[in-house]
């Protein structure tokens, strides 16, 4: 009896938030491949299946993980009617976030394809065209499109980061092809393809109110 108890004590050490403090770690420090449930139960002193005590499996922590990086995004409270200058702060306040965190656009990214999460960007990102007079399905579609580019964009970012670090870019691929996935160039494409977006929503609804 003495040898359940303690079992069960060591089942019941950690909250839910202990273990996504740890995984979070475990991500910064040695990436994605290496965030398994073998090695955040070593992190924590505890058997694997110890885990599931909080998190029905592993997409489910991924997905506690994803809403951890994107709450860090600084919260928008523009005192205007610039609804661009909103949704430009929005994206701004993600990338930030994900670049907080190695590997951070890739795991909000495979969250949002299994549909577990990524909830709030894409609220903010909406609420921020809505300013703008769209309507509710113009503004959520609007707001997945740029959270895509966003995610894209910052998921090659850190990819590349991550090669130049390990130092296996290819030679070709340095001389040849333009420098835009390392700072300031890729702040500059970031920014283009987030005004490009932008200026494209607005014209196209310039167009569907104009008289035929």
């Amino acid at each position: 009896m003495t040898k359940v108890e303690n079992v069960g004590a060591k089942y019941t050490r950690h909250t839910r938030d202990d273990v996504v403090d740890a995984a979070l770690r475990i991500l910064d420090q040695h990436g994605l491949p290496d965030l398994t449930m073998r090695r955040l139960g070593a992190t924590l002193d505890v058997q694997p299946s110890a885990l599931y005590w909080h998190f029905a499996n592993k997409q489910t922590l991924l997905a506690s993980i994803a809403d951890r990086i994107v709450e860090r995004a600084r919260p928008v409270n523009p005192t205007d009617d610039d609804w661009k200058g909103a949704a430009r702060a929005e994206a701004y306040a993600l990338r930030d976030a994900l670049l907080a965190f190695r590997d951070g656009a890739e795991v909000v990214s495979s969250t949002l394809a299994l549909g577990l999460g990524a909830g709030l960007p894409l609220n903010l990102l909406s609420n921020s065209l809505e300013r703008a007079g769209f309507d509710r399905k113009t503004s959520g579609i609007a707001a997945a499109a740029l959270l895509h580019f966003i995610l894209g964009h910052v998921s090659h970012e850190q990819q590349r980061l991550q090669a130049d670090s390990l130092g296996v870019v290819a030679e070709a691929a340095s001389v040849n092809s333009p420098d835009y996935h390392v700072t300031p160039q890729a702040l500059e494409a970031f920014e283009f393809g987030i005004t490009l977006l932008l200026a494209g929503l607005e014209l196209q609804s310039h167009a569907s109110t104009k008289p035929v």
